[in-house]
């Protein structure tokens, strides 16, 4: 079945979106997040006296927009006994739109998860920085791929490998003397590796303690060298703890991050990357067999596909922009079902008497697609595009595909 959070999280995030894009012509827009412990007659209480010292700003615009925001959610807090399970938080201020006009926009949030403190902000831009700390990825892993030669440490946060440091080592390569010579150049070569992995060791100390939300440690490369790395003190004694285990890797630079990925599938099966990679990797294999398999893609197949209950799996890339828009014309009985993007919404005439057209039903295609799968128990799995296999996904199937519950014919 259908996940509500899938829905729910992906409208915060459009929503944040839209909110970052928005701005004022001075310190007018307004933020306030009103935890769920805050008492409403308190919130009205900040208000009043907000709306008094507002009386006092120089601008007479500035002046006039910031009180009538205040005012507008002073009216809107009336509706509450109290605040939501998770808290509030209110956007309210005229934005600018073009040349000296603005408009006066009001967005009334229940965050995900639950705000912990009371605050009231002015500015230019709405504060977002709490609610975009909700979308973080919650599931942070320490890289680290190492040989003699170099190492790289990285993070995998969520399903976005980011390389932090690539680090050239010294070392020596060992040559073909003989007798003293030979050991004394050996003496010379371990005391190198050995300066070189405290370097890398404290490096990784000084990146990954720092990390509050770090739940574990891979460490990888070519050889025995990491198991050495591993094993001895080149590592903090709290992070030696983390260490989920060890892994075989040709590469030790970036690359070598994202083999260290693959080899660390199966032990990381339950993170959204590791989840992201299988299905993306089922759909590929449905997709080359012979016979094409239960995959299906294309937007008109898919909604086809889609609408008889055939589709077991329904797979958006979360990276898509596009609406679902059904226009009429003024005049004639004329009407049509299109997809657009974001970006485009020319309409153009009517085909049959080239009146004007309008839009009479417009929705977010993500959403359309979410409440259609739900009717018929069709698990959606929202695609990011952090990763090169959401990338791919994104690019070449136009972010939508499906794997379907049995062989459908094509039209």
């Amino acid at each position: 079945m259908v996940e509500k959070e899938v829905l729910v999280r992906y409208e915060f995030k459009r929503k944040l979106e839209e909110l970052r894009s928005l701005s004022g012509r001075a310190t007018e827009l307004i933020s306030l997040y009103v935890p769920p412990t805050r008492q409403i007659h308190e919130v009205v209480s900040y208000l009043r006296n907000e709306f008094s010292q507002s009386s006092n700003i120089k601008s007479k615009s500035t002046r006039k927009n910031v009180m009538a925001a205040i005012e507008s959610i002073m009216n809107r807090l009336k509706a509450f006994k109290r605040p939501p399970e998770h808290g509030m938080v209110f956007f309210v201020g005229h934005t600018a739109i073009t040349g000296d006009q603005t408009d006066m926009v009001t967005y009334i949030i229940e965050p995900p998860e639950k705000i912990t403190t009371f605050l009231y902000r002015c500015d230019s831009q709405f504060f977002l920085k709490p609610l975009e700390e909700m979308l973080t990825e919650k599931d942070v892993f320490g890289l680290l791929v190492i040989d003699r030669s170099e190492a790289t440490i990285g993070f995998l946060r969520g399903k976005r490998i980011s390389p932090v440091k690539n680090i050239q080592s010294l070392v020596p390569s060992k040559h073909g003397r003989g007798g003293q010579s030979q050991r004394r150049f050996e003496r010379l070569i371990e005391i190198a590796a050995h300066e070189f992995f405290k370097k890398v060791g404290d490096l990784a100390n000084e990146t990954f303690l720092q990390e509050d939300e770090l739940k574990g440690v891979l460490i990888g490369g070519p050889g025995s060298t990491k198991v050495f790395f591993m094993e001895r003190e080149y590592l903090h004694h709290e992070l030696k703890k983390k260490i989920i285990d060890t892994f075989d890797t040709g590469y030790t630079d970036e690359y070598g991050l994202k083999e260290l990925m693959e080899k660390a599938r199966e032990r990381l099966s339950g993170i959204e990357l590791m989840k992201e990679k299988k299905l993306l990797q089922r759909f590929l294999d449905e997709i080359r067999k012979p016979d094409g398999g239960l995959a299906v893609y294309g937007e008109d197949e898919v909604l086809r596909t889609l609408k008889i209950g055939a589709i077991d799996t329904l797979l958006i890339s979360e990276a898509m922009r596009k609406r679902r828009i059904k226009i009429s014309c003024q005049r004639c009985d004329f009407s049509q079902e299109k997809t657009i993007y974001e970006d485009n919404v020319s309409l153009g005439e009517c085909p049959d008497c080239q009146s004007p057209l309008f839009i009479k039903e417009n929705t977010d295609i993500i959403e359309g697609l979410v409440k259609t799968a739900e009717s018929y128990g069709t698990t959606v799995e929202l695609i990011s595009s952090d990763s090169e296999e959401g990338e791919m996904f994104l690019r070449a199937f136009k972010g939508l595909g499906g794997v379907t519950r049995y062989k459908v014919g094509t039209t």
